[in-house]
């Protein structure tokens, strides 16, 4: 008798998402780890020789010339922000974004995890135009630390705290995703901009005809990468406009955007993000000194996310609370948003990846300082996110007390 394939339940892909990313992260904290050890041992100039490497395509008259480290940053990051605009897509469609009473708590949260940050940093920079530009370094929550260290606690976490993580970073995401776009571009190129619109008007199109091969989209996909690389708009930013022109359904109920999602999922996990980790984490710490610790960016970056992010968003979703306007996740306490809240001041990915925008036609000196502030703030602020959690989460029940 042939067995029919159960269709996976919206259950079954959380819990899948949740074990990728908790995976992801492990496997982040070791390429950090050794991308650390490498930049602080006689391996540091192959280090840096690697990530300086200049890698150049070409066909015909089009001529792309990027050190390593931006094809890092520029390309393999598109694919990441194109999976992040899948994740969004369906959220709005289908999940935590689809209706207001599920957005109200995590976006409250979202909101002032990114406000108290931003006015921390700015007021450890204030009077310095060139570290001002480095103020959205700490709103940025990176999910897959967050994941991996509530992943820790196994099942004695609410399903509703993970969900409530969950949208809050899904939603930190798109606000980095527009942050990215008004304020971190350079000059614009009208041609590039034009050709750009055009190419996206088509993956339009073709949503709105029925199309659903996924492959044409990538192809247009590629296209619009090289048209907004060449633009002066962050070329990530193509792969989540490409990512919302791919059809939620096909004529036949299947989920063309969930399969993609499933696909990458895993390449974007255990390849992309690490790669990025290993080529952005190197920081030798030779030249580390108090005064670096005490730098007004290091502090700003530091105390936004180990102080901002929890302050920002325990406000602000107590106001929610206290108003009305929304009502804490069933079996959720607030020492434990407050856990889940300092695991959010984890800021690694996204924070790096703001950081490389903000001062990469600046002093290397701020570049330095806010590195090591995202790794003393991501680490800090994990430390206290794991004693909350420890202290406040229900206690685990072994085998022998359950029989």
């Amino acid at each position: 008798m042939e067995t029919r394939k159960q269709t996976p339940t919206v259950a079954d892909a959380l819990r899948e998402f949740l074990q990728l990313e908790t995976a992801g992260g492990v496997l982040l904290i070791v390429c950090v780890v050794i991308a650390m050890l490498i930049a602080n041992s006689p391996l540091s100039g192959i280090y840096a020789a690697l990530i300086d490497m200049t890698v150049a395509v070409q066909v015909g008259n089009l001529f792309i010339n990027k050190p390593l480290l931006l094809w890092v940053n520029d390309g393999l990051m598109a694919v990441f922000f194109f999976l992040i605009g899948l994740e969004i897509k369906r959220e709005i469609m289908d999940g935590e974004l689809s209706s207001f009473d599920q957005v109200i708590l995590p976006g409250m949260g979202a909101l002032g995890g990114m406000v108290v940050p931003a006015s921390i940093y700015i007021w450890f920079n204030l009077g310095d135009s060139v570290a001002m530009d480095g103020w959205a370094i700490p709103v940025a929550t990176d999910i897959a630390f967050a994941l991996a260290l509530l992943g820790s606690f196994g099942a004695r976490v609410p399903v509703s705290l993970k969900v409530f993580l969950l949208t809050l970073a899904i939603l930190d995401d798109l606000a980095a995703i527009v942050i990215i776009a008004l304020f971190y571009s350079a000059a614009l190129s009208p041609t590039m901009l034009v050709i750009g619109a055009v190419t996206l008007g088509i993956a339009a199109a073709m949503n709105r005809m029925g199309v659903t091969r996924t492959s044409s989209y990538i192809l247009l996909g590629i296209v619009l990468w090289i048209a907004v690389l060449k633009s002066g708009v962050h070329a990530t930013l193509a792969g989540v406009l490409i990512a919302f022109c791919i059809p939620m359904r096909d004529k036949e109920g299947h989920c063309p955007l969930r399969e993609l999602e499933h696909n990458l999922h895993e390449p974007v996990a255990f390849v992309i993000l690490p790669a990025f980790a290993f080529v952005n984490a190197g920081l030798s710490l030779s030249g580390v000194s108090l005064d670096a610790l005490l730098h007004p960016v290091t502090l700003g970056v530091t105390s936004g996310l180990v102080l901002g992010k929890p302050l920002g968003i325990v406000l602000f979703t107590g106001v929610a609370v206290a108003l009305g306007l929304a009502r804490l996740p069933k079996d959720v306490n607030w020492t434990q948003l407050l856990g889940v809240a300092c695991a959010c001041g984890i800021g690694f990915t996204m924070s790096l990846f703001i950081a490389g925008l903000a001062f990469e036609h600046g002093s290397g000196a701020y570049f330095s300082g806010d590195r090591l502030g995202i790794l003393v703030g991501s680490l800090l602020s994990a430390l206290a996110a794991w004693a909350l959690l420890q202290f406040s989460l229900p206690k685990a029940v072994s085998d022998s007390q359950q029989a």
